[in-house]
């Protein structure tokens, strides 16, 4: 059946800003208590967005989370009017009002798992929204998420939305970042490879100085939500010594696109019988394996070179969306240009400046969630979210009419911040017609 990919990107959010929540991930460690600029990073999104979209690429967008979160910091004891909770917890648990304003939903790679129509039981596409229960700044998002994905895909004759997996450390979900799939055409039926980090029960190979956050429990629950077939379903696990160097998701190690995979040597346990699975199951499967010696693991976090988006193009070939973190590292853009352009299924470099979400550890990969539907499915998208011109114009606007260009921690205590931001969403919400989906709205 005739589809497409479409990939639907998170607006970075008003508070966005640097606080370094998340162990494992170096870039994030690295610039925290900087100063961030919530403007700039709105906007590097969505040029991203408009660039995609001018070139005939399917492109969406998903509206940020309502931040800082109150009902949180009132679940956890900060009590009285909005501004006292954000005084308070400002001067007793300062980490907590920084999680609790995170505006990490931007990468919604981590938003969910989905499974197009062609791979599903029912014939429908569906989304498990991710608990992410490794980090608590993360794991106050399902909630929000699972509104938003109900706003956009809406139609139940062609979507099913499922929440989370249950909060526990057994069914650690971290979404797409640690899922890929392989089709010769986006409409074909799919092998879909589910990689983990650890089995709950503690057997087998670990890291020991980063967690491994993907469950293979999670992994095999959702897919038996999706209704997926057992024999074009692989489960792999993520090699632990790349989640001790700061590959914290498989995204930052490996990307597909139709029968291709693009990664790392290091990237999974017993690599060469992966790869000789795929090459079994996937008609016209490919690998573009990068060797260790000429690109290090350490380069790979450092440049996001697999943090990547890989799309087909109209003459059969694809295109590699890179941060532009890649082009500045001499050795990663010279065996780009050498090996990857000339010698494989990508003819074509592209490079984007996505700095303030590379410096809290999300490159192009992270900021979209991939979404392969019909031309009906595609009818039934909430038609207000696709970007084209109009919608650039219109967004660019909002983001000057309500961003600040400037933010610090010590920001998030001014209630004028969470005024700002309510204000923001309120008229977001028009724009895209999502309705009430904000809790302040309701």
């Amino acid at each position: 059946m005739r589809a497409r990919e479409a990939n639907f990107d998170g607006l970075v959010g008003p508070t966005h800003h640097y606080a370094g929540l998340s162990f494992g991930n170096v870039a994030s460690t690295r610039h925290q208590h900087q100063v961030s600029n919530p403007k700039l990073a709105a906007k590097q999104g969505l040029l991203k967005m408009k660039a995609l979209a001018d070139r005939g690429f399917l492109q969406g967008v998903i509206p940020p989370h309502e931040r800082p979160c109150l009902p949180v910091l009132r679940q956890i004891g900060f009590c009285g009017s909005d501004e006292a909770v954000l005084r308070a917890a400002m001067a007793q648990a300062p980490a907590l009002l920084s999680a609790a304003s995170s505006a990490s939903a931007m990468w919604v790679a981590n938003a969910a798992t989905v499974s197009p129509s062609a791979d599903s039981g029912d014939g429908r596409v569906h989304f498990t929204v991710a608990n992410l229960n490794n980090k608590f700044h993360r794991a106050i998002e399902a909630p929000g998420t699972e509104a938003i994905l109900r706003a956009l895909f809406a139609s139940p004759a062609h979507f099913r939305v499922h929440g989370a997996l249950p909060q526990v450390t057994l069914f650690g979900d971290e979404g797409a970042a640690n899922h890929n799939r392989f089709a010769e055409q986006h409409g074909d039926p799919g092998v879909q490879l589910f990689v983990w980090g650890r089995e709950a029960s503690g057997a087998g190979l670990a890291p020991s100085r980063y967690p491994a956050r993907q469950t293979r429990e999670a992994s095999a629950a959702v897919a038996r939500l999706h209704g997926l077939d057992p024999q074009r379903t692989l489960f792999a696990q993520q090699n632990p010594a790349v989640i001790d160097q700061g590959v914290f998701h498989n995204d930052v190690i490996a990307v597909s696109n139709g029968p291709v995979l693009f990664c790392h040597q290091q990237a999974f346990v017993d690599q060469p019988a992966l790869l000789a699975t795929l090459a079994e199951r996937v008609p016209g499967f490919q690998v573009i394996e990068v060797p260790d010696r000429a690109v290090s693991v350490a380069d790979a976090v450092q440049t996001y070179l697999f943090n990547s988006q890989l799309l087909s193009k109209d003459n059969g070939r694809m295109l590699l969306v890179l941060p532009e973190e890649a082009r500045r590292h001499a050795g990663v853009w010279r065996w780009l240009n050498q090996r990857v352009v000339h010698d494989s299924a990508i003819d074509e470099l592209q490079v984007f400046d996505l700095r303030e979400s590379m410096c809290n550890g999300g490159g192009p990969a992270c900021l979209r969630l991939r979404v392969v539907l019909t031309d009906a499915e595609q009818a039934a998208v909430n038609p207000a979210v696709w970007m084209n011109a109009a919608l650039f114009t219109r967004l660019n606007q909002w983001i000057d009419d309500h961003y600040r260009d400037r933010l610090s921690q010590a920001d998030l205590a001014d209630p004028q911040l969470l005024q700002e931001s309510r204000t923001a969403l309120d008229a977001l919400t028009t724009l895209l017609n999502l309705g009430n989906i904000y809790a302040f709205q309701q």
